[in-house]
C-alpha cells in the first residue's frame, strides 16, 4: 500500500472524499484509488451535485470523442491494421466496432430517409378500390381459366335487352371489375372451391379473394372475415389475408413503406455480415485468427464503407454531383489493401480471395434483400 502515488484531483474526486469502501460492491480501498478495482466505480463519498454531474458528462463525451477521431483516422489511413491492432489488445483507444457500425448505419439511412421526402410518394398511391396486380402464383388475372370463368359466369348473366356484352374487346379492367363481382356474388361458396386447387395456385386465388374482399367489403382484419363468411382459421388462410392486406398498404401507401423499409435497414446489416464473416473463417481456417476476429475486419470495413457513403451522400446533396462509383471505387481498393494488412499473405491469394469474397457478399446480400422485402411486406 505504501507505494501507490498520492492522487490529487478536483472536484467530487478529491482525497477527502475518499472512502475506504467501494459504495457499489463493497470492495476494500485505498485512499489512493480513484476508481474500484473490482467494478470501476468511482471512489467517491460525496453526494452528486448538479455541477458534479454535467462535468462528468462532458468529460465522457470528450474521451468519446477522442476515441472516435482516433478510430476515423485509423480507418482511413491504416487499413486492416486497425483491427489487428484491435484483436491484439489495443482496444482502450478505439471505439467499439459493433457500436462504431450500428451509429454509422444509423446516421446514413437517418439522412436518407428524411432528406428524400419519400412519404410524398404515397400520392402515386393506387386508389381505395383499384386492385392490386401480382404475376406468378399471386397472379389475379392473367391466367386463361380465370378469364374463362368470368366469361362463363357472364354468358349465364347476359343482359334481358338482347345486348351482348362483346367479350373479345375486354380489358384488363373489365376483367377484373367482373370477376370481383363474382366474387361478391357469393363469397363463401367461392372460397370453398379454391380448396380443389393445387397450393401455389390456391394461395394465388385466396390472395386474390380477400384482396377483393379487403378493397369492396367491410372487412378489416382476418377475424371479420372468419365471422361473416365461416372461414376456416389456417395457417395457410391467415397468411394468404396477412399478404393480401400488406400488398394492398403498400400499392396505396409506397412512400411509407420504402421509408419505413429504410428505417430497418442497420438492423439486416448485423443479420447479414455474421453469415459473411463465417465464409471468411473457412477461407482462412488454417490461420490462427478466430471467428470473432473475422467478423471484426467485416465491422471495421463496414464501417468504412459507410462513411464513404456519407461524404458521398453530403457532396451529393451540397453540389447536385453523382459521386457514388467514385467512392465505391476507393473502397474497392481499400478493401484490398485491408486484406493484403491485415491477413498478410500475398498478392495473388489476396486478389483471388479478394473475388471470392466479393462474389459471395453479393449473393448473400442478393439473399437478404429478397427475405428482408418479403418479410417487410408481409408485416407492413
Amino acid at each position: 500500500m505504501t507505494n501507490k502515488p498520492t492522487v490529487t484531483t478536483k472536484g467530487r474526486y478529491q482525497l477527502q472524499y475518499r472512502g475506504n469502501r467501494c459504495l457499489n460492491c463493497e470492495h476494500p480501498l485505498d485512499m489512493s484509488d480513484r476508481y474500484c478495482p473490482n467494478c470501476s466505480q468511482a471512489n467517491s463519498t460525496k453526494k452528486l451535485s448538479l455541477k458534479d454531474f454535467f462535468d462528468e458528462f462532458f468529460s465522457s463525451l470528450i474521451s468519446y470523442d477522442s476515441k472516435l477521431l482516433k478510430t476515423l483516422s485509423a480507418l482511413l489511413l491504416r487499413p486492416g491494421r486497425i483491427t489487428r491492432d484491435y484483436i491484439e489488445g489495443k482496444r482502450a483507444s478505439y471505439t467499439n466496432p459493433f457500436r462504431f457500425l450500428l451509429s454509422l448505419a444509423i446516421v446514413y439511412f437517418l439522412m436518407l430517409n428524411f432528406s428524400g421526402n419519400l412519404t410524398d410518394l404515397d400520392r402515386f398511391g393506387e386508389s381505395a378500390n383499384k386492385p392490386i396486380e401480382m404475376t406468378g402464383p399471386f397472379s389475379f388475372m392473367i391466367d386463361s381459366p380465370k378469364v374463362d370463368e368470368i366469361r362463363e359466369g357472364l354468358e349465364q348473366n347476359q343482359p334481358e335487352n338482347g345486348d351482348s356484352i362483346k367479350l373479345n374487346s375486354w380489358n384488363t379492367k373489365s376483367i377484373t371489375e367482373n370477376h370481383d363481382s363474382i366474387i361478391l356474388k357469393d363469397p363463401k361458396a367461392h372460397f370453398q372451391k379454391l380448396d380443389e386447387k393445387g397450393f401455389f395456385e390456391r394461395l394465388g386465388h385466396k390472395s386474390e379473394f380477400f384482396n377483393t374482399l379487403l378493397r369492396k367489403d367491410s372487412v378489416y382484419n382476418f377475424k371479420d372475415v372468419q365471422e361473416k363468411y365461416q372461414i376456416e382459421a389456417s395457417f395457410e388462410n391467415k397468411k394468404a389475408f396477412n399478404a393480401s392486406r400488406s400488398a394492398l398498404k403498400v400499392s396505396r401507401r409506397p412512400g411509407t413503406f420504402i421509408s419505413s423499409m429504410i428505417s430497418k435497414l442497420p438492423f439486416l446489416i448485423f443479420f447479414f455480415l455474421p453469415f459473411f464473416a463465417l465464409f471468411i473463417w473457412l477461407m482462412y481456417i488454417r490461420k490462427k485468427y478466430t471467428y470473432t476476429d473475422h467478423l471484426i475486419f467485416s465491422f471495421h470495413n463496414q464501417s468504412l464503407l459507410f462513411i464513404l457513403l456519407i461524404i458521398s451522400f453530403l457532396l451529393d446533396t451540397a453540389f447536385d454531383w453523382s459521386t457514388n462509383g467514385i467512392f465505391l471505387l476507393i473502397f474497392s481498393i481499400y478493401l484490398y489493401k485491408a486484406m493484403r494488412n491485415f491477413y498478410r499473405q500475398g498478392r495473388f491469394k489476396t486478389i483471388v480471395k479478394y473475388l471470392f469474397f466479393n462474389t459471395i457478399f453479393i449473393i448473400l446480400a442478393t439473399l437478404s434483400i429478397v427475405v428482408f422485402l418479403t418479410g417487410s411486406l408481409i408485416t407492413f
